[in-house]
């Protein structure tokens, strides 16, 4: 809660009503904008975004530098941290969003009714969007991007952590939008760290608001799901498992456990637990352990585990099931496919598992049996992310099963309407 005194309060909060207010306005405005313009807007963001690299990323050195004062974790300084390729990769984003198709009036069904009435489903805009997320810059750029790209207006707030990264992108974007003709307000950030903001965001907006996005630890997403007033897209843990069946390939699964770990661990979908089938073991076991350790991982496993290299800690019951976001795994021998299936169910989020086989039979099972968001077959779980599903971008990984699942891309950023055509039918 807030200690702020009532009238400092009251301010804030007609603040932020001035915010839903102008996005309201901007997002009637963004539903009617042909798509070349807005493919104009996002391409235009991006030249903005090559052109400050210099500032963006001088003013995410001094972000970096303050979150170390504060001892951030290194999952956090790691989300947190730009360079030229990852500003690049942002700016490239931007690209790719821009020459998606246009999700805004696609007709997804259409048919006649006996009595000559004519129906279609047609896609609509959602409204307007407001994006909760952690320690990223780069979410301000995607969100922004995919929210103008599906008709939609979007009111983001950043952590206080990425303040300065976050408004440095934000301008790239204002000048953009502004430079086309389109309200500055389609895309508005908070203009505050207070804590109360987000509170009056999520408790007060609900006329405003049409959905929240919660992108960022476990702590931030609790919060949202149990304050929200308007409906949110989130999931709540990425606990992403990598299962090496019996019959796996022991090359690719070697790089495919050690990239699904190390590639990035502060990502959602990065694999917290590789479950390594007693069949295989004697082969497979000690070298996917011995790559873990020799890259910087920590290993935690059960006896087996642990009897396949002494540099191996003992796991706790704790240990599966855990989010670490760092260089920590989890490894468990299991009885075959029906075992490893129920350990996930049992410790998984439903974000992403993966199986590493040749068994195509094997392999079916787990793709068809397993309620997870995201599943794969031979592939490591960091491709749980919209740019790599051909989406450009994503504004997080929902693992609910209402409105949207999986990356949310611009597509998942629109709801739909029935349009009907008559000819001067009267119902009997």
């Amino acid at each position: 809660m807030s200690t702020a005194p009532h009238g400092l309060t009251t301010n804030l909060r007609e603040r932020m009503f001035e915010l839903g207010r102008a996005a309201r306005a901007a997002a009637a405005v963004l539903a009617q904008t042909p798509s070349a313009v807005k493919q104009r807007v996002l391409e235009a963001a991006a030249a903005e975004l090559r052109a400050a690299r210099a500032a963006v990323l001088r003013a995410n050195a001094e972000d970096v530098a303050e979150a170390q004062l504060h001892n951030l974790s290194s999952a956090m300084l790691d989300r947190l941290a730009l360079d030229d390729e990852r500003l690049e990769a942002t700016a490239a984003g931007l690209e790719t969003v821009a020459a998606l198709e246009d999700p805004v009036g696609q007709v997804t069904a259409e048919w006649q009714r006996p009595n000559g009435l004519k129906i279609s489903r047609v896609r609509v805009p959602l409204g307007v969007i407001g994006i909760i997320y952690e320690s990223r810059p780069n979410v301000t750029a995607d969100a922004a991007a995919l929210c103008l790209k599906s008709g939609n207006a979007a009111i983001l707030r950043g952590g206080s952590e990425s303040a300065r990264s976050s408004a440095a992108i934000h301008g790239c974007l204002e000048r953009a939008l502004l430079a086309h003709g389109l309200p500055k307000a389609a895309v508005q950030m908070v203009p505050t760290q207070d804590r109360e903001a987000v509170g009056i965001l999520l408790r007060d907006m609900a006329s405003y608001i049409d959905v929240i996005v919660p992108r960022g630890g476990k702590g931030l997403v609790a919060r949202v799901q149990q304050d929200a007033r308007v409906p949110v897209m989130a999931h709540l843990e990425g606990i992403c498992h990598t299962y090496v069946h019996a019959r796996a390939d022991l090359a690719m699964a070697r790089r495919i456990a050690l990239n699904a770990k190390m590639r990035r661990t502060g990502v959602c979908g990065a694999t917290e637990t590789i479950l390594v089938d007693r069949a295989c073991a004697a082969t497979h076991l000690q070298p996917i352990v011995a790559d873990l350790i020799a890259a910087g991982c920590e290993v935690r496993g059960d006896a087996p585990t642990q009897a396949s290299d002494a540099r191996v800690r003992a796991a706790a019951d704790g240990d599966f099931g855990k989010e670490f976001l760092d260089a920590i795994v989890a490894i468990r021998v299991v009885d075959g496919l029906d075992e490893a299936l129920a350990h996930i169910r049992r410790y998984g989020s439903a974000h992403t598992d993966s199986i590493v086989t040749n068994d195509a039979a094997a392999a079916e099972r787990f793709l068809n049996e397993l309620d997870s968001a995201i599943v794969l077959h031979n592939a490591s779980t960091q491709f749980a992310d919209g740019g790599e599903f051909g989406m450009g971008a994503e504004i997080g990984i929902a693992t609910g099963k209402i409105h949207a699942r999986g990356p949310v891309g611009a597509a998942e950023l629109t709801s739909y309407k029935y349009v009907v055509r008559g000819t001067g039918q009267i119902r009997p």
